[in-house]
């Protein structure tokens, strides 16, 4: 063996988890995601997905894929910027620019390389970029490949972020990137102080809208459309593997800004383009989400539901306003322990633990769709309340 693989071997920790028998990770669905999945011969409630709309099954989606693949192939075999453009890039583009309030759109191959191309590429060496310290890895990843000075605020602390703002050159570029709505905790940015402070230090803000979408706002726009505060946003970042049922993500911005990432993001200039299939599953979705106000109302619905009846049970759920709901547990092994005594009673949640969050708020994650009904929450709630008291999480 080299070096590296030395080096590498004394990394265990997976196998240790393995030999106890509560390691979470990859696990096989057998079939199509929706409320309830087969899974290594169980049948198990899905609470651990981020299909907040219920679309990745939905007929209508998967004709739509069908049929563009038929079409165009099943693949590009390029970048954007040679010969991986289709017109139905453009036409999703347009339509995406327009659903955010926006006048232009990118569409790139992820979420992930959205946030690590853009981020990366907006500012220079005299320029700040200013995050909350509870961003998405894909923004932390962003930061660190750009050449600004990075600064960081604590989660959701006004005072702090303006703390910021006051160390940045005033003539410099000052960019605020935070998400809209945070993955693992499920509270929202203070998008209106957020907003207020960009006013008074001049500095230019993006917002990661990928759990806001589909979620917030009128038909699903986000939430800087839920806060009226779009047209103060210059950025807004999506993804289409949550509520748009496919795979990939957008920036959208204005004219001049998307002029400059069409030529200088990284990961939209040299990676393939997104397929036509995903392209299109995803456009058939944004249409779905247009044409069915009705399907947010039931994820609300049986948000709220879910939400009092946690509550109620006795769960520590945090300051979370959105269908994210974190199950603290605050102790990584009884994490674990609880995702596989879950699972084996019937219940797929997923396990959140350093570096996703601080080694005192280790939580279980549940997330709630459309297609949700209030019975198999009243089950969730049951067979995960049980566990919790088994293992003296919350008492009974």
């Amino acid at each position: 063996m080299g070096i590296l693989q030395d080096r590498l071997a004394a990394y265990t920790l997976p196998q240790e988890y393995m030999a106890k028998g509560v390691y979470p990770y990859f696990r096989e669905i057998e079939g199509r995601q929706g409320t309830e999945v087969e899974m290594g011969g169980h049948h198990v409630l899905m609470f651990g997905s981020n299909a907040y709309t219920g679309l990745t099954a939905d007929p209508r989606v998967i004709k739509a894929g069908v049929e563009a693949m038929q079409k165009y192939g099943s693949g590009c075999a390029g970048s954007r910027f040679l010969n991986g453009t289709l017109d139905l890039h453009v036409q999703l583009e347009k339509e995406l620019a327009e659903f955010v309030g926006k006048e232009d759109a990118l569409c790139f191959s992820t979420g992930f390389t959205v946030n690590a191309g853009v981020i990366s590429c907006l500012t220079g060496r005299e320029d700040y970029i200013i995050c909350d310290d509870r961003d998405h890895a894909s923004i932390v990843d962003g930061r660190r490949l750009s050449f600004s000075t990075c600064l960081k605020y604590k989660h959701n602390d006004m005072d702090d972020l303006e703390r910021q703002l006051q160390k940045c050159n005033p003539n410099s570029v000052k960019l605020i990137v935070v998400d809209g709505v945070f993955s693992m905790e499920g509270d929202l940015a203070n998008l209106p102080a957020i907003v207020r402070l960009k006013k008074k230090y001049n500095a230019t803000i993006m917002v990661d809208e990928a759990h806001g979408i589909g979620v917030f706002g009128k038909n699903g726009r986000g939430v800087c459309d839920h806060f009226g505060l779009t047209s103060e946003v210059d950025l807004i970042m999506g993804t289409f593997s949550k509520s748009l049922a496919s795979i990939g993500g957008f920036i959208a911005a204005d004219e001049t800004i998307i002029n400059w990432l069409r030529h200088n993001a990284r990961t939209y200039i040299f990676s393939a383009s997104n397929t036509p299939a995903a392209t299109a599953c995803a456009r058939e979705a944004l249409h779905i989400l247009q044409q069915e106000p009705e399907r947010i109302k039931a994820l609300w619905d049986v948000t709220d539901y879910a939400l009092k009846q946690f509550r109620a049970a006795g769960f520590e759920i945090g300051e979370t306003e959105s269908p994210i709901i974190p199950l603290y547990v605050r102790d990584v092994e009884k994490t674990f322990v609880a995702t596989a005594q879950a699972f084996e009673a019937g219940v797929f949640i997923n396990p959140v633990i350093p570096p996703a969050c601080s080694p005192q708020d280790t939580l279980v994650r549940v997330a709630l769709m459309a297609t949700h009904t209030k019975e198999q929450v009243d089950r969730a709630v049951a067979i995960l309340r049980k566990v919790f008291v088994d293992l003296d999480i919350i008492k009974d």
